[in-house]
Protein backbone atom coordinates (compact mmCIF):
# COMPACT_ATOMS: atom_id res chain seq x y z
CA UNK A 1 0.00 0.00 0.00
CA UNK A 2 3.11 2.60 0.65
CA UNK A 3 5.02 1.15 -2.12
CA UNK A 4 7.00 -0.80 0.14
CA UNK A 5 8.44 -3.41 -2.33
CA UNK A 6 9.71 -5.51 0.36
CA UNK A 7 5.72 -6.41 1.16
CA UNK A 8 4.90 -9.05 -1.25
CA UNK A 9 1.38 -9.75 0.44
CA UNK A 10 -1.81 -9.17 -1.07
CA UNK A 11 -3.50 -5.87 1.22
CA UNK A 12 -6.40 -7.47 3.60
CA UNK A 13 -9.88 -6.20 3.36
CA UNK A 14 -9.13 -4.14 6.57
CA UNK A 15 -6.32 -2.03 4.89
CA UNK A 16 -8.40 -1.40 1.68
CA UNK A 17 -11.48 -0.21 3.80
CA UNK A 18 -9.21 1.63 5.69
CA UNK A 19 -7.20 3.50 2.88
CA UNK A 20 -10.15 4.16 0.49
CA UNK A 21 -12.06 5.88 3.77
CA UNK A 22 -8.95 8.02 4.40
CA UNK A 23 -8.95 8.91 0.68
CA UNK A 24 -12.20 10.22 0.78
CA UNK A 25 -12.74 11.41 4.45
CA UNK A 26 -9.70 12.34 5.29
CA UNK A 27 -10.17 15.57 7.78
CA UNK A 28 -14.41 15.36 8.04
CA UNK A 29 -14.68 14.56 11.94
CA UNK A 30 -16.04 16.40 14.29
CA UNK A 31 -17.98 18.30 11.49
CA UNK A 32 -15.08 20.14 9.86
CA UNK A 33 -15.51 19.03 5.98
CA UNK A 34 -13.47 20.80 3.83
CA UNK A 35 -14.63 20.18 0.08
CA UNK A 36 -11.89 22.52 -1.40
CA UNK A 37 -9.76 21.42 -4.25
CA UNK A 38 -6.56 22.05 -2.39
CA UNK A 39 -7.65 19.68 0.75
CA UNK A 40 -9.19 17.00 -0.89
CA UNK A 41 -7.76 14.28 -3.33
CA UNK A 42 -9.08 14.97 -6.71
CA UNK A 43 -10.71 12.04 -8.18
CA UNK A 44 -8.66 11.08 -10.76
CA UNK A 45 -6.14 10.67 -7.80
CA UNK A 46 -8.44 8.71 -5.66
CA UNK A 47 -9.11 6.43 -8.38
CA UNK A 48 -5.94 5.72 -9.85
CA UNK A 49 -4.59 4.98 -6.15
CA UNK A 50 -7.58 2.39 -5.37
CA UNK A 51 -7.12 0.90 -9.41
CA UNK A 52 -3.43 0.22 -7.69
CA UNK A 53 -3.86 -1.04 -4.80
CA UNK A 54 -6.77 -3.68 -6.52
CA UNK A 55 -4.60 -4.41 -9.21
CA UNK A 56 -1.41 -5.37 -6.07
CA UNK A 57 -4.46 -7.08 -5.18
CA UNK A 58 -4.63 -8.99 -8.12
CA UNK A 59 -1.39 -9.82 -9.08
CA UNK A 60 -0.99 -11.02 -5.50
CA UNK A 61 -3.76 -14.00 -6.12
CA UNK A 62 -3.05 -15.13 -9.85
CA UNK A 63 0.12 -13.30 -11.06
CA UNK A 64 -1.25 -11.25 -13.64
CA UNK A 65 -2.23 -7.32 -13.36
CA UNK A 66 -5.86 -7.13 -13.74
CA UNK A 67 -8.17 -4.93 -12.08
CA UNK A 68 -11.65 -5.82 -13.73
CA UNK A 69 -12.88 -8.54 -11.90
CA UNK A 70 -12.19 -6.00 -8.12
CA UNK A 71 -13.43 -3.26 -9.73
CA UNK A 72 -16.99 -4.66 -10.19
CA UNK A 73 -17.19 -5.24 -6.77
CA UNK A 74 -16.58 -1.73 -5.54
CA UNK A 75 -18.84 0.64 -3.97
CA UNK A 76 -18.89 3.86 -2.05
CA UNK A 77 -21.31 4.80 0.72
CA UNK A 78 -22.01 8.43 1.41
CA UNK A 79 -23.11 9.63 5.38
CA UNK A 80 -22.48 12.80 7.10
CA UNK A 81 -20.29 14.16 8.73
CA UNK A 82 -17.37 11.68 7.82
CA UNK A 83 -18.86 11.90 3.95
CA UNK A 84 -17.67 9.26 1.46
CA UNK A 85 -16.11 5.96 1.67
CA UNK A 86 -14.91 3.40 -0.85
CA UNK A 87 -15.50 -0.73 -0.25
CA UNK A 88 -13.53 -2.93 -1.82
CA UNK A 89 -16.15 -5.71 -0.63
CA UNK A 90 -18.59 -5.72 1.77
CA UNK A 91 -17.12 -5.32 5.77
CA UNK A 92 -17.06 -8.33 7.45
CA UNK A 93 -16.95 -7.43 11.26
CA UNK A 94 -18.78 -3.72 11.99
CA UNK A 95 -18.39 -1.90 15.57
CA UNK A 96 -21.21 0.18 16.03
CA UNK A 97 -21.83 1.97 19.14
CA UNK A 98 -25.20 2.16 19.36
CA UNK A 99 -28.43 -0.35 19.32
CA UNK A 100 -30.01 1.38 16.34
CA UNK A 101 -27.68 0.64 14.35
CA UNK A 102 -27.08 -2.98 15.76
CA UNK A 103 -30.67 -3.64 14.98
CA UNK A 104 -30.37 -2.33 11.32
CA UNK A 105 -27.53 -4.46 11.27
CA UNK A 106 -29.58 -7.45 12.57
CA UNK A 107 -32.94 -6.72 10.47
CA UNK A 108 -29.97 -7.11 7.14
CA UNK A 109 -29.59 -10.72 8.25
CA UNK A 110 -25.32 -9.45 9.35
CA UNK A 111 -25.88 -10.11 13.26
CA UNK A 112 -22.75 -11.74 13.24
CA UNK A 113 -20.57 -8.90 12.09
CA UNK A 114 -21.57 -6.69 15.43
CA UNK A 115 -18.70 -6.36 17.50
CA UNK A 116 -19.46 -4.28 19.69
CA UNK A 117 -22.20 -1.72 21.66
CA UNK A 118 -21.45 1.35 23.78
CA UNK A 119 -23.86 0.08 26.66
CA UNK A 120 -25.32 -3.62 27.04
CA UNK A 121 -28.16 -2.22 29.18
CA UNK A 122 -29.64 0.06 26.08
CA UNK A 123 -29.67 -2.65 23.65
CA UNK A 124 -32.90 -4.18 24.26
CA UNK A 125 -33.33 -7.35 22.22
CA UNK A 126 -37.11 -9.15 23.81
CA UNK A 127 -38.41 -8.33 19.99
CA UNK A 128 -36.14 -11.05 18.52
CA UNK A 129 -37.80 -13.63 20.61
CA UNK A 130 -40.66 -13.53 18.49
CA UNK A 131 -38.87 -13.95 15.47
CA UNK A 132 -38.02 -17.32 14.37
CA UNK A 133 -34.20 -17.20 13.63
CA UNK A 134 -33.55 -14.03 14.88
CA UNK A 135 -30.97 -13.44 17.65
CA UNK A 136 -27.58 -11.92 18.17
CA UNK A 137 -25.25 -12.59 21.40
CA UNK A 138 -25.37 -9.95 23.24
CA UNK A 139 -22.90 -11.17 25.85
CA UNK A 140 -20.54 -11.61 22.90
CA UNK A 141 -20.36 -7.74 21.90
CA UNK A 142 -17.51 -5.63 23.18
CA UNK A 143 -18.65 -2.76 25.78
CA UNK A 144 -17.25 -0.02 24.75
CA UNK A 145 -18.29 2.11 27.92
CA UNK A 146 -16.39 1.45 31.14
CA UNK A 147 -15.90 4.52 33.02
CA UNK A 148 -14.75 6.19 29.80
CA UNK A 149 -14.01 4.96 26.54
CA UNK A 150 -10.89 3.59 25.60
CA UNK A 151 -8.97 3.10 22.64
CA UNK A 152 -7.95 -0.36 23.77
CA UNK A 153 -10.69 -1.97 22.65
CA UNK A 154 -10.87 -0.86 19.14
CA UNK A 155 -7.49 -2.41 18.67
CA UNK A 156 -8.61 -5.78 20.11
CA UNK A 157 -11.74 -5.73 18.08
CA UNK A 158 -9.76 -4.66 14.84
CA UNK A 159 -13.18 -4.14 12.83
CA UNK A 160 -13.33 -3.58 9.22
CA UNK A 161 -15.75 -0.69 9.98
CA UNK A 162 -16.48 1.58 13.02
CA UNK A 163 -20.20 2.36 12.40
CA UNK A 164 -19.81 5.35 14.41
CA UNK A 165 -20.49 8.69 13.94
CA UNK A 166 -17.08 10.25 15.31
CA UNK A 167 -18.65 13.14 16.94
CA UNK A 168 -20.39 10.82 19.56
CA UNK A 169 -17.45 10.50 20.98
CA UNK A 170 -16.05 13.73 20.95
CA UNK A 171 -18.85 16.05 21.63
CA UNK A 172 -21.61 13.74 22.49
CA UNK A 173 -19.24 12.09 25.73
CA UNK A 174 -16.42 13.94 25.21
CA UNK A 175 -14.46 11.28 25.53
CA UNK A 176 -11.90 11.55 22.37
CA UNK A 177 -10.17 14.58 20.09
CA UNK A 178 -9.24 14.56 17.17
CA UNK A 179 -6.26 13.02 17.13
CA UNK A 180 -7.61 9.76 18.85
CA UNK A 181 -9.92 9.42 16.22
CA UNK A 182 -7.40 9.90 13.48
CA UNK A 183 -5.24 7.44 15.40
CA UNK A 184 -8.15 4.91 15.34
CA UNK A 185 -9.28 5.52 11.65
CA UNK A 186 -5.59 5.00 10.49
CA UNK A 187 -4.53 2.04 12.54
CA UNK A 188 -7.37 0.20 12.48
CA UNK A 189 -10.74 0.93 10.39
CA UNK A 190 -12.57 4.28 9.12
CA UNK A 191 -15.90 5.82 10.61
CA UNK A 192 -19.23 5.83 8.97
CA UNK A 193 -22.46 6.88 11.08
CA UNK A 194 -24.72 9.55 12.09
CA UNK A 195 -26.41 9.95 15.83
CA UNK A 196 -29.72 9.70 14.51
CA UNK A 197 -31.76 8.70 17.62
CA UNK A 198 -32.42 12.26 19.08
CA UNK A 199 -31.90 15.91 17.52
CA UNK A 200 -31.76 18.36 20.46
CA UNK A 201 -27.79 18.38 20.53
CA UNK A 202 -25.93 21.89 19.30
CA UNK A 203 -23.08 19.74 18.32
CA UNK A 204 -25.02 18.04 15.69
CA UNK A 205 -24.79 20.84 13.28
CA UNK A 206 -24.44 18.41 10.34
CA UNK A 207 -27.19 16.53 8.18
CA UNK A 208 -29.36 14.33 10.50
CA UNK A 209 -31.26 10.95 8.99
CA UNK A 210 -34.16 9.35 9.87
CA UNK A 211 -34.50 6.00 10.69
CA UNK A 212 -35.19 4.86 7.52
CA UNK A 213 -32.63 7.12 5.70
CA UNK A 214 -29.98 5.64 8.20
CA UNK A 215 -31.26 2.00 7.56
CA UNK A 216 -30.42 2.66 3.95
CA UNK A 217 -27.36 4.23 4.00
CA UNK A 218 -26.49 0.70 6.53
CA UNK A 219 -28.00 -1.34 3.95
CA UNK A 220 -25.67 0.00 1.27
CA UNK A 221 -22.59 -0.84 2.84
CA UNK A 222 -23.70 -4.20 3.34
CA UNK A 223 -24.95 -4.22 0.05
CA UNK A 224 -28.34 -5.44 0.95
CA UNK A 225 -30.74 -3.75 -1.07
CA UNK A 226 -33.67 -6.24 -1.78
CA UNK A 227 -33.74 -7.12 1.87
CA UNK A 228 -34.02 -3.65 3.04
CA UNK A 229 -36.94 -2.59 0.47
CA UNK A 230 -38.80 -5.71 1.74
CA UNK A 231 -38.70 -4.75 5.46
CA UNK A 232 -39.23 -1.14 4.00
CA UNK A 233 -42.33 -2.68 2.39
CA UNK A 234 -43.64 -3.90 6.50
CA UNK A 235 -42.98 -1.18 7.64
CA UNK A 236 -45.43 0.56 5.29
CA UNK A 237 -47.94 -1.59 5.39
CA UNK A 238 -48.13 -1.60 9.27
CA UNK A 239 -47.76 2.80 9.14
CA UNK A 240 -50.95 2.83 6.06
CA UNK A 241 -52.79 0.45 7.94
CA UNK A 242 -52.79 2.34 11.63
CA UNK A 243 -53.00 5.53 10.49
CA UNK A 244 -55.67 4.90 8.37
CA UNK A 245 -57.82 3.72 11.40
CA UNK A 246 -56.77 6.39 13.80
CA UNK A 247 -58.96 8.32 15.43
CA UNK A 248 -59.45 11.91 14.88
CA UNK A 249 -56.50 13.96 16.06
CA UNK A 250 -58.92 16.28 18.88
CA UNK A 251 -59.62 12.54 19.96
CA UNK A 252 -56.10 11.39 20.68
CA UNK A 253 -54.32 12.06 23.71
CA UNK A 254 -50.83 14.23 24.46
CA UNK A 255 -48.02 12.32 25.99
CA UNK A 256 -44.90 13.29 27.80
CA UNK A 257 -41.64 11.22 27.11
CA UNK A 258 -39.79 11.45 30.38
CA UNK A 259 -36.73 9.21 31.80
CA UNK A 260 -37.73 7.63 35.21
CA UNK A 261 -36.83 5.65 38.21
CA UNK A 262 -38.69 2.68 39.56
CA UNK A 263 -39.59 4.53 42.52
CA UNK A 264 -39.63 7.88 40.14
CA UNK A 265 -39.53 11.54 42.45
CA UNK A 266 -38.15 13.12 39.35
CA UNK A 267 -38.49 13.09 35.61
CA UNK A 268 -35.93 13.91 32.85
CA UNK A 269 -38.15 15.32 30.14
CA UNK A 270 -37.29 13.63 26.26
CA UNK A 271 -39.88 16.03 24.35
CA UNK A 272 -42.34 14.16 22.11
CA UNK A 273 -42.05 17.05 19.24
CA UNK A 274 -39.28 16.85 17.24
CA UNK A 275 -37.25 14.11 14.98
CA UNK A 276 -35.37 11.55 16.37
CA UNK A 277 -35.21 8.14 15.40
CA UNK A 278 -36.61 6.67 18.96
CA UNK A 279 -39.59 9.10 18.77
CA UNK A 280 -41.16 8.15 14.93
CA UNK A 281 -43.38 5.42 16.38
CA UNK A 282 -45.05 8.03 18.56
CA UNK A 283 -45.66 10.28 15.18
CA UNK A 284 -47.15 7.76 13.56
CA UNK A 285 -49.66 7.48 16.21
CA UNK A 286 -50.08 11.40 15.94
CA UNK A 287 -49.66 11.64 19.82
CA UNK A 288 -48.81 15.66 20.46
CA UNK A 289 -46.15 16.98 22.96
CA UNK A 290 -47.31 17.66 26.03
CA UNK A 291 -44.55 19.58 26.98
CA UNK A 292 -45.22 22.22 24.04
CA UNK A 293 -45.51 25.45 24.99
CA UNK A 294 -45.14 24.96 28.63
CA UNK A 295 -41.18 25.67 28.45
CA UNK A 296 -39.74 22.41 29.11
CA UNK A 297 -37.07 21.60 27.21
CA UNK A 298 -35.89 18.23 26.23
CA UNK A 299 -32.87 16.07 27.02
CA UNK A 300 -29.56 17.02 25.36
CA UNK A 301 -25.61 16.91 26.11
CA UNK A 302 -26.13 20.37 27.48
CA UNK A 303 -29.76 20.11 29.35
CA UNK A 304 -29.81 17.46 31.84
CA UNK A 305 -32.24 19.04 33.84
CA UNK A 306 -34.99 17.39 35.81
CA UNK A 307 -38.60 18.18 36.71
CA UNK A 308 -40.78 17.35 40.00
CA UNK A 309 -44.45 15.77 40.21
CA UNK A 310 -45.10 19.53 40.81
CA UNK A 311 -44.29 20.33 37.58
CA UNK A 312 -45.88 17.59 35.99
CA UNK A 313 -49.10 17.96 37.80
CA UNK A 314 -49.39 21.33 36.77
CA UNK A 315 -49.12 20.44 33.18
CA UNK A 316 -51.25 17.20 33.99
CA UNK A 317 -50.48 15.53 30.30
CA UNK A 318 -53.40 13.14 29.35
CA UNK A 319 -50.82 10.16 29.04
CA UNK A 320 -46.95 9.53 30.58
CA UNK A 321 -44.17 7.41 28.69
CA UNK A 322 -41.66 6.32 31.20
CA UNK A 323 -38.10 5.79 29.79
CA UNK A 324 -35.94 3.64 32.11
CA UNK A 325 -32.47 2.97 32.02
CA UNK A 326 -31.86 0.06 33.54
CA UNK A 327 -33.10 -3.51 32.77
CA UNK A 328 -36.23 -3.77 30.85
CA UNK A 329 -39.78 -4.58 32.04
CA UNK A 330 -42.44 -6.51 31.18
CA UNK A 331 -46.17 -4.43 30.91
CA UNK A 332 -47.26 -6.49 34.51
CA UNK A 333 -43.90 -5.96 36.01
CA UNK A 334 -44.05 -2.51 34.89
CA UNK A 335 -47.95 -2.21 36.78
CA UNK A 336 -46.83 -3.75 39.58
CA UNK A 337 -43.73 -1.82 40.31
CA UNK A 338 -43.51 1.75 38.92
CA UNK A 339 -47.61 2.45 37.88
CA UNK A 340 -48.33 0.65 41.79
CA UNK A 341 -45.41 3.43 43.47
CA UNK A 342 -47.30 6.05 41.56
CA UNK A 343 -50.94 5.61 42.85
CA UNK A 344 -49.40 5.84 46.28
CA UNK A 345 -47.76 8.87 45.79
CA UNK A 346 -49.57 11.48 47.35
CA UNK A 347 -48.73 13.92 44.01
CA UNK A 348 -48.06 11.07 42.08
CA UNK A 349 -51.80 10.11 42.57
CA UNK A 350 -53.39 13.13 41.45
CA UNK A 351 -52.06 13.07 37.50
CA UNK A 352 -54.50 12.06 35.25
CA UNK A 353 -52.67 9.82 33.62
CA UNK A 354 -51.74 7.74 36.65
CA UNK A 355 -55.81 7.78 37.54
CA UNK A 356 -56.41 6.68 33.95
CA UNK A 357 -53.77 3.79 33.97
CA UNK A 358 -52.78 6.05 31.14
CA UNK A 359 -48.88 5.72 32.26
CA UNK A 360 -46.46 3.28 30.13
CA UNK A 361 -43.04 2.05 29.51
CA UNK A 362 -41.54 4.64 27.10
CA UNK A 363 -39.78 2.14 24.86
CA UNK A 364 -36.02 2.13 24.23
CA UNK A 365 -33.97 4.95 23.62
CA UNK A 366 -32.11 3.92 20.47
CA UNK A 367 -34.78 2.22 18.04
CA UNK A 368 -33.78 0.50 15.46
CA UNK A 369 -36.14 -0.69 12.25
CA UNK A 370 -37.55 -4.02 13.93
CA UNK A 371 -37.57 -2.35 17.18
CA UNK A 372 -39.56 0.58 15.50
CA UNK A 373 -42.32 -1.84 13.87
CA UNK A 374 -43.24 -3.72 17.49
CA UNK A 375 -43.52 -0.01 19.01
CA UNK A 376 -45.98 0.96 16.49
CA UNK A 377 -47.79 -2.30 17.28
CA UNK A 378 -47.51 -1.96 20.97
CA UNK A 379 -48.57 1.62 21.37
CA UNK A 380 -51.28 1.55 18.83
CA UNK A 381 -52.82 -1.08 20.82
CA UNK A 382 -51.99 0.56 24.04
CA UNK A 383 -53.49 3.49 23.40
CA UNK A 384 -56.57 2.75 21.15
CA UNK A 385 -57.20 -0.98 22.19
CA UNK A 386 -61.05 -0.60 21.13
CA UNK A 387 -59.58 0.08 17.18
CA UNK A 388 -56.61 -2.38 17.76
CA UNK A 389 -57.65 -5.40 18.81
CA UNK A 390 -55.67 -7.69 16.83
CA UNK A 391 -52.60 -9.49 18.64
CA UNK A 392 -50.40 -8.39 15.98
CA UNK A 393 -50.49 -6.27 13.54
CA UNK A 394 -47.92 -7.29 11.15
CA UNK A 395 -46.49 -10.66 9.85
CA UNK A 396 -43.66 -12.13 12.49
CA UNK A 397 -43.26 -15.20 10.17
CA UNK A 398 -42.70 -12.78 6.79
CA UNK A 399 -40.18 -10.76 8.80
CA UNK A 400 -38.18 -12.84 10.61
CA UNK A 401 -37.97 -15.05 6.38
CA UNK A 402 -36.34 -11.82 5.34
CA UNK A 403 -33.65 -11.43 7.82
CA UNK A 404 -32.63 -14.75 7.45
CA UNK A 405 -34.16 -16.34 4.17
CA UNK A 406 -33.15 -15.30 0.60
CA UNK A 407 -35.20 -12.11 -0.50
Amino acid sequence: MDGDSSRSTAPTRRELLTYGGALTAAGVFAGCSSNSASDQPTESTATDTETAIRTDTAAASDGHSSTETATDTSYSVTMEPVGTLEFDSVPETIAPFTADYIDMLVALGHADAVQSIWYRGRYKTIHYEELDGVSIDLDGLTQLWNDGISKEPFYEMAADLHLIDPNALTDWFQAWDQQDLTEIRDNVAPFLGNVVFRRTDDWHDYRYYSLYEAFETVAEIVQERDRFEAIRSIHDELVADVQSRLPAPDDRPNAALVFAGEEPESFTPYRLAGNGANKEHFHTLGLSDAFAGTGVDGLSTSDTGTIDYETLLEIDPDSLLLRYHREGKTREEFENDVLAYMKDHPIGSQLTAVQNERVFRGGPIYTGPLHNLFMIERYATAYFPETFSEDQLFDRQRLAEIITGDV
